[in-house]
């Protein structure tokens, strides 16, 4: 394509696409004005606890993802949620800060919180050695428990990875050993949505990490290996907690009134007993209420495996992209398509554009090469028109990043 109708191309966001991501940068706030949420306590419900392995920290089932929610974090506290999940990722360390004007005003002990440095864009050692180095990585924590006002993290996470090398990286083992030592990190984890039967057993086997935090919901097209690996790692005694539970929240973009039925995908996830808890993120309170509402029956209804299509061998694409990387050797022009496609399932699925655009700048994207393609020659193993959603995603590059917050 011609540097004239590139730009066209681009123009053309501003002019039509700009309204479909209206929706989800200006969508209004959750509560009329004046209005107060309605929080149901503890004692209103029932709660189910697992043990998050050796750690022997005692979890409801139902804990908190924190991107794009912390807006309702006093409210998942004082409803009995322990565990709160977050990163120094998420809104470049604002997040944080966030949570640690939150919890001066609550007792230490009635909180588990968890944190992580993002390193899901390296695949293997060689990359990380320049970029990541241990030094870097005791920047990371020290600045992680400055912005949190804490003394002690309580779980810190290697997060993303996709590689076992990389979390067995011993540089980074030798610092996180350190801190623990130093009881500035109580338990250390990893976190991964991509090659997750590998990088679970490796960090089960590694003799160094107490938790792993994997993606895990009935859209994997490798569900089925995440769950013996999850069942290995708990019988070795790993606490175990499961994100992007909700697979994708709509079975399409262009049908956004069929939402996946959140409080059937949750039940899904916790069903494995072997899965301590989860990490789905509430944007609002009838949201929290729904999601601690799946401990008074973890059992599907008829109707809510009828919502989820576990029946159909080949449900509709939807939103959510498995990571199972098939796509890599096929595309001619070296494009990170999981990395596209998760960042279409933000923006799109999760309503958070800010993160969209977030995951795009690790990989530094300029441009999409699709556009140079007349067709695409990539088979995407979930049915995806790759092209299609990597040249519809790749249009926020042209917003300006504070338009996006």
């Amino acid at each position: 394509m011609s540097d004239h109708a590139l730009a066209k191309s681009r123009r053309n966001f501003i002019r039509n696409g700009f309204t479909s991501l209206a929706g989800v940068i200006l969508a209004p706030s959750v509560f009329k004005k004046g209005k107060k949420p309605v929080i149901h306590q503890e004692k209103d419900r029932k709660f189910i606890y697992r043990t998050l392995g050796k750690t022997g920290i005692k979890l409801p089932i139902v804990s908190m993802g924190t991107y794009d929610a912390t807006g309702v974090v006093n409210a998942a506290l004082d409803a009995g949620i322990v565990h709160i999940d977050t990163s120094a990722d998420y809104n470049e360390g604002n997040d944080e800060r966030m949570f640690g004007e939150v919890f001066k005003n609550r007792p230490r002990d009635t909180y588990v919180i968890g944190t992580s440095i993002g390193m899901w864009q390296y695949k293997k050692a060689e990359q990380i050695k320049n970029t990541i180095t241990a030094k870097t990585l005791r920047d990371y924590i020290e600045g992680s428990l400055e912005r949190l006002a804490l003394d002690t993290i309580d779980i810190y996470y290697l997060g993303g990875i996709q590689h076992k090398e990389i979390a067995l990286y011993e540089p980074y083992l030798e610092v996180l050993k350190e801190y623990k030592k130093a009881g500035k990190l109580r338990f250390l984890g990893v976190t991964t949505h991509t090659n997750e039967p590998e990088i679970i057993r490796t960090a089960t086997d590694s003799g160094v990490y107490d938790v792993v935090l994997t993606a895990y919901n009935f859209r994997k097209n490798n569900r089925e290996e995440i769950k013996k690996a999850i069942a290995y790692a708990a019988g070795k005694g790993m606490g175990v907690v499961a994100m992007k539970t909700q697979a994708g929240v709509y079975w399409d973009r262009r049908e956004k009134t069929k939402m996946i039925n959140m409080k059937a995908a949750l039940k899904w996830a916790l069903q494995d007993e072997n899965v301590h808890s989860a990490i789905p993120s509430f944007k609002n309170v009838d949201q929290l209420n729904e999601a601690l509402s799946v401990m008074e029956n973890l059992a599907l209804t008829p109707d809510e495996k009828a919502d989820l299509k576990l029946d159909q061998a080949e449900p509709s694409t939807g939103m959510f992209c498995s990571q199972c990387e098939e796509c890599l050797p096929q595309c001619s022009a070296g494009l990170d398509i999981p990395t596209l496609m998760r960042s279409y399932m933000y923006a799109f699925g999760y309503h958070s554009p800010w993160k969209a655009r977030e995951t795009l700048d690790h990989i530094k994207l300029a441009s999409v090469p699709c556009l140079n393609c007349e067709s695409c020659s990539v088979k995407c193993s979930s049915g995806f028109d790759i092209k299609r959603k990597a040249t519809d995603i790749a249009r926020i590059l042209d917003v300006p990043k504070e338009f996006l917050v």
